[in-house]
């Protein structure tokens, strides 16, 4: 008869779609929660938009979504081919192998 414990069958935690599912629901209910903390909370601002509910929130989402685009961008510029660093091995001193050519 086989343990219910064995090391073996153990998944972890996040490989189990239920439990996905309960963190997203429990984060969702947190940005919920945290939201409505918002409108219930009075702020000593220096802008007048920044007295907008929820404003933080879209302010991050906007700058998260800006982030995401710019990386994308800087990787057409910044990307190198898949094999930059090795090179042919000619006239650079090295024999393909890591080594230098004696």
């Amino acid at each position: 008869m086989k343990h219910p414990m064995n090391d073996r069958d153990k998944k972890p935690f996040f490989d189990r779609p239920r439990n996905v599912k309960r963190m997203l629901r429990v984060f969702y209910a947190v940005c919920a929660a945290l939201l409505a903390v918002d409108f219930l909370y009075h702020r000593h601002v220096i802008h007048a938009f920044e007295s907008v509910p929820g404003f933080y929130a879209l302010f991050g989402l906007v700058a998260c979504v800006v982030l995401v685009l710019a990386a994308k961008e800087m990787r057409k510029v910044l990307m190198r081919d898949e094999d930059y660093y090795e090179g042919d091995g000619a006239g650079d001193g090295d024999d393909g192998n890591g080594r230098d050519a004696d």
